[in-house]
């Protein structure tokens, strides 16, 4: 879709008002549903169709045949503007909040649009609407079971996967599919080639709109904007792969294909594994594509040792969400090397990394998801056996029990939620099998 610039903000409006219609779906007539969700994916899909960079640099050079601002009117221009009404009387900094007052917090003007910088105003609209049709798809996509990456959300129980057992359901009079996505919905992203065009935003931004933004102080915020762009477009990423099968993603060369796009994305900028919300973003997408590798016996493109440098990253995050993401990423690594040969100074380098994790980490989520890890990497094969008593697992393992236990009782009830408790309990139990399994092992090998 080639879109002029008097467009883009045509676009956000289109976009903002396809959000009104997806939130209000469930009042429009059953009969009329197909065509209203086709609809909307429409307008999201020609949100997305636009090369935001190329429209970026469109307008940067339009913007150079009206009359030049200097840096500070121009800085000036980019004010916010607080009326009297926001905060009454007086500023508020030296008294408490009154009756009728609240405190306004402009820290962050991205969303304060100069009112004479026209071609400003229609790229800031440009990419407000495509992130907006991104969050858009990211809930389309959102599966009413926890996805396998929530652990902190869901049971170890093997009831976990209730609802895969049957064909098809309903809820509330809609036919689902086993992976909890409607067909309606379904059709459309396949019709409008969302998971594609999701794909392409994935990208980093063109770096040449990346400089004109740079370049100039009122622009510069939208260097930010693209930036959030790409990391919903991750996350968006990682909720197509838990709802769509394999075709639905372009099949199997598809899947080798951006394994390889997300392994370029981890390893060609350096500085970039630092950003907290683009590791959070990027260790789902990569997370839940290495889930359905392993789940299909597809061959993965990313080597262990690449992705452990992007796990070792996401160890030292503050997001515990990145930490789980990191350690889920060993788990099923692991699993699937432990089924193959000559891997044994790899499961070794994996079993150190989860150890090192699961005793030292802060949060008890992280630890549960480093033990289930363990146990999944170890649970099976001659050259797994070898590689654990190499590291002696069995002997780090029953020293940590006891610690994990008295941090359970210490800290459970105090920090984590019911169901997470429910989680860390079931984990409890599997240590104590784990390690009676291990001893077993060591046992027969000694016999």
């Amino acid at each position: 879709m080639q879109s002029s610039v008097s467009d883009t903000e045509s676009i956000l409006l289109r976009t903002l008002v396809s959000g009104s219609l997806w939130n209000l779906k469930s009042v429009i007539p059953s009969n009329s549903q197909a065509d209203s969700i086709n609809a909307v994916i429409r307008i999201l899909s020609s949100a997305l169709d636009v090369d935001a960079g190329q429209m970026i640099l469109q307008l940067k050079e339009a913007e150079k045949h009206i009359p030049a601002l200097s840096v500070d009117a121009e800085m000036e221009e980019a004010k916010p503007v607080v009326s009297d009404d926001v905060l009454n009387e007086g500023d508020g900094m030296d008294e408490g909040l009154k009756p009728g007052r609240r405190k306004v917090k402009n820290d962050d003007i991205s969303d304060l649009l100069p009112p004479k910088n026209v071609e400003l105003r229609q790229a800031e609209a440009l990419l407000i609407g495509q992130q907006t049709a991104l969050e858009l798809i990211v809930n389309m996509c959102c599966s009413e079971e926890p996805s396998d990456d929530e652990w902190e959300d869901q049971s170890s129980s093997d009831d976990s996967d209730v609802c895969m057992e049957h064909a098809a359901y309903e809820i509330n009079g809609q036919l689902l599919s086993p992976l909890c996505l409607s067909a309606e919905v379904h059709s459309a992203l396949m019709n409008y080639d969302i998971p594609k065009k999701v794909i392409d935003k994935t990208a980093f931004p063109n770096n040449a709109a990346v400089d004109v933004c740079l370049s100039s102080p009122s622009w510069r915020s939208l260097e930010k904007r693209m930036q959030k762009i790409q990391c919903r477009a991750l996350t968006c990423l990682h909720n197509m792969l838990s709802v769509l099968d394999v075709e639905g993603l372009g099949g199997v060369s598809a899947l080798q294909a951006l394994a390889q796009h997300l392994s370029q994305l981890v390893f060609s900028q350096t500085e970039i594994l630092k950003q907290e919300e683009f590791l959070e973003a990027i260790s789902s997408a990569v997370r839940s594509l290495l889930q359905i590798l392993a789940s299909k016996n597809i061959p993965q493109c990313i080597t262990p040792e690449q992705l452990m440098t992007l796990c070792e990253a996401g160890v030292r995050c503050s997001i515990v969400s990145v930490r789980v993401n990191a350690v889920g990423i060993m788990g099923i690594t692991g699993s699937v090397l432990a089924k193959e040969t000559n891997v044994m100074e790899t499961l070794k380098m994996i079993g150190h990394f989860l150890l090192q994790v699961t005793t030292k980490d802060p949060s008890l989520v992280v630890t549960g998801e480093a033990l289930d890890a363990l146990f999944d990497v170890f649970a099976d094969g001659k050259e797994a056996e070898e590689a654990a008593t190499q590291i002696k697992l069995l002997q780090a393992l029953k020293t940590f029990q006891p610690v994990f236990k008295a941090r359970l009782r210490k800290e459970g009830r105090l920090s984590y939620s019911p169901d997470q408790l429910c989680v860390l309990d079931n984990v409890k139990m599997n240590l104590r099998r784990f390690i009676a399994y291990q001893e077993a092992i060591q046992k027969t090998c000694l016999s």
